[in-house]
């Protein structure tokens, strides 16, 4: 499909979805409180996004944003679905029970930046230790250590 079928798509779908198509993929800009819907749709849609093959999360200081990239195995078109979620309380919903790949790269933005996943089957610390205190990708993170300030 080429990224005007795939635009079209969306807005049938998800309305208040914006676009940006200045780098390799279609990016597209969706509300936190619908993603879930959505990303079920896209899995089970005429798009057939079987794979997500990367989920990492920005930090802007302001705002954060959790970023989707995925793919389908069957027609090979890929997308980039960004979802802006508040600094102070950074939630969004779980899709682990959608693509299991999620549940790996949803722990690590738990244990990096600190974005709850809700209803995540297992979130809880992957590469730091239980003890350890904030979140080092975070721009607002203090290292004793290192002393460096973003």
């Amino acid at each position: 499909m080429t990224n005007e079928e795939i635009k079209a798509y969306f807005t049938t779908v998800a309305p208040s979805a914006t676009f940006d198509e200045t780098g390799e993929w279609l990016n597209v800009q969706v509300e936190p409180g619908s993603w879930k819907a959505l990303a079920q749709n896209l899995r089970n849609s005429i798009l057939h996004f079987d794979y997500l093959f990367c989920l990492t999360c920005i930090d802007w200081k302001t705002h954060f944003s959790v970023v989707y990239h995925l793919s389908s195995t069957t027609y090979r078109h890929t997308i980039v679905i960004k979802a802006n979620v508040d600094v102070v309380n950074p939630e969004i919903e779980t899709v682990s029970n959608i693509w299991r790949t999620a549940e790996f790269h949803e722990r690590e933005v738990y244990d990096l930046f600190g974005v709850k996943f809700l209803h995540h089957p297992d979130l809880r610390r992957l590469i730091l230790t239980d003890d350890f205190e904030g979140y080092p990708l975070r721009k607002n993170f203090e290292d004793p250590i290192n002393m460096i300030k973003l």
